[in-house]
């Protein structure tokens, strides 16, 4: 591994005594062979979602979060993560949100944040405590745009980008990876971010279709995905459902990810859950609610969180029977239709009941649609 220079502020802001934990994020040279090395055969992919975590997540890795937050994220794989007990992550993604539970199952170790939280839910009570206690530390702060900038750099082939983010913040106080240099194209004082290019080991995608070779398609807001698909030394695509080639190419609108990228293809039905998928089901309000009204508020709480829902079933169809099974599944389409206006929404009544309160005496009441 070659030798790096990092942001000296940052990190003794940071705390960090050895900077070999940084290294690896951004070694343009190990990204470049592992890439090089890549099978481009259009071989049959397909495997299972053990499998795949079983394959290509390994202890000490850096992994992204795909989708956003809880929209397009592949939710059920990370709880598989978490089942096979996976050690020492370091999580690095535009936002950072579902690696706050790992946390505590003792797989996520490390933190390259842009954000943790899930909006109007709550804030991540969780994140901040197990920070205090020493049991997650945090190696770089980055704006979503830098972040951005970083995966796509990487995407490109690029060491990396000029940029004019993060001049007006003192995250730069926390980030190793990013220095102000002198604009190099202007003689006068012109002050820009060098952005270096950033390679995770490990990432899991979900979308709606994907062949068995890794062709993938998807709707709704990219986020990073693409680039990050690029930018990945092992990339897992998690599809809602696998589809024959010939529909990849005549049906070829929201095709953005190419199957040279992609190390295995997981057929996983509502993988999302309990997070929303467009067009397909709408997230679980009350169980983010659960979560971070409930969960969040002591180790204890989380503790009997995790084991109910992640320990507690073996899949996400163990998950959604959890949530209220077919009558979730109706209740959730009929409202992400409604929401996109595909399907009408004269009636459709978006209101429900919020979670408050202590984890009910008996749970199997709850309605969660």
């Amino acid at each position: 591994m070659g030798k790096f220079s990092f942001n000296e502020e940052a990190v003794k802001n940071l705390k960090i005594t050895d900077t070999s934990v940084l290294e690896r994020l951004i070694d343009f040279e190990h990204a470049r062979k592992w890439h090089l090395s890549k099978d481009r055969s259009r071989k049959d992919k397909r495997m299972s979602l053990k499998e795949a975590v079983a394959e290509y997540v390994h202890d000490n890795d850096i992994m992204t979060d795909g989708g956003f937050c809880y929209v397009r994220t592949s939710i059920q794989s990370y709880f598989e993560v978490i089942r096979q007990q996976k050690k020492n992550l370091q999580f690095c993604s535009s936002p950072n949100t579902n690696h706050t539970y790992m946390i505590n199952a003792g797989c996520a170790r490390y933190s390259h944040n842009s954000y943790l939280g899930a909006e109007m839910r709550g804030i991540d009570r969780n994140y901040t405590r197990q920070l205090k206690a020493g049991k997650v530390t945090i190696l770089s702060e980055w704006s979503h745009g830098t972040m951005a900038q970083g995966f796509k750099a990487a995407q490109l082939g690029l060491p990396g980008v000029f940029s004019k983010q993060l001049l007006g913040s003192d995250m730069i106080k926390y980030n190793p990876y990013v220095k102000v240099m002198q604009n190099p194209m202007r003689s006068d004082p012109d002050p820009v971010a060098y952005i270096p290019a950033i390679y995770p080991d490990v990432s899991i995608i979900h979308v709606h279709a994907s062949d068995k070779k890794g062709n993938a398609r998807f709707f709704g807001p990219a986020i990073n995905d693409i680039a990050m698909a690029g930018a990945t030394r092992k990339l897992i695509i998690t599809a809602e459902e696998i589809v024959p080639e010939s529909d990849i190419r005549n049906n070829n609108k929201g095709v953005s990810i190419p199957a040279m990228y992609v190390d295995a293809v997981v057929e996983l039905p509502y993988g999302a859950v309990p997070g929303q998928m467009p067009g397909c089901y709408y997230w679980a309000r009350q169980w983010w609610e659960m979560a971070f009204r409930f969960g969040m508020k002591s180790d204890e709480n989380f503790k009997k969180f995790l084991e109910y829902w992640v320990f507690g079933v073996k899949d996400q169809y163990e998950f959604i029977e959890k949530l209220g099974g077919s009558k979730w599944i109706a209740e959730s389409r009929r409202l992400t239709k409604a929401e996109e206006y595909d399907n009408e929404d004269a009636g459709v009544d978006f209101n429900y009941d919020e979670f408050q309160g202590d984890w009910p005496e008996d749970i199997t009441t709850m309605k969660f649609y």
